[in-house]
């Protein structure tokens, strides 16, 4: 019997674009989704490293209800969900999209949250191995306050506007899971990056075959 993946998300908003993705790429496999959106909210208050006892309560719930794997899809608590000991493997979504961006030489970081800028740069540096790619980064004013009440085209518009604007780099890397549709409404030329994808096949590959993806 295959393994379920538990998906720990901050927003509800996420879990119809996992399903979607599961069904396009990953046909019958079980999605167990956690969202607690308080997580967030006291990370931005007071740091990533308060909710790390919440973070891993939840995982360890997870765990005990069977998952083979845990992705937490919030770039801004990422990192705290990696540290977790559970006994199977917690990946954080945007770990393979920031491999990718690693390889090239000119990056931009676009965030909506300020709070998920440093996490996604710190990532990117990480998985470069000793290159030293430049690294921007971009805060789209006012696309978190058009999220948090709902305007998700308004949102995703602020989003494209940003990536559209963006010269001199060589990939975009869209910070946060909940900008990922704004890659495909982007008209740049420039390669644009979202976690959701790569991320989910990655966590899926780990529930499978219950290792952990290298780091």
């Amino acid at each position: 019997m295959t393994p379920a993946l538990a998906l720990l998300h901050t927003s509800p908003v996420h879990v119809p674009v996992f399903d979607a993705l599961r069904d396009a790429h990953h046909p019958g496999f079980e999605l167990r989704h956690t969202v607690d959106a308080s997580l967030l909210e006291r990370a931005r208050t007071a740091g990533p490293e308060s909710v790390a006892d919440a973070v891993g309560t939840a995982v360890a719930r997870a765990v005990a209800d069977g998952a083979g794997a845990v992705l937490c899809t919030c770039s801004t608590i990422g990192a705290v969900a990696e540290r977790v000991p559970a006994g199977v493997p917690v990946l954080r979504v945007d770990r393979p999209m920031a491999a990718a961006a690693a390889r090239e030489r000119r990056v931009v970081v676009v965030a909506a949250l300020e709070g998920t800028v440093e996490p996604t740069v710190d990532l990117i540096r990480g998985a470069a191995h000793g290159r030293a790619p430049y690294i921007r980064s971009l805060l789209v004013d006012g696309a978190w306050a058009l999220f948090e009440t709902g305007d998700r085209d308004g949102y995703l518009a602020a989003v494209v506007a940003a990536v559209d604007g963006v010269r001199d780099a060589d990939v975009i890397v869209l910070a946060q899971a909940s900008m990922a549709d704004a890659a495909a409404r982007a008209r740049t030329a420039i390669p644009v990056l979202s976690s959701p994808r790569p991320g989910l096949a990655a966590a899926v590959a780990a529930a499978t075959s219950g290792a952990a993806t290298p780091r």
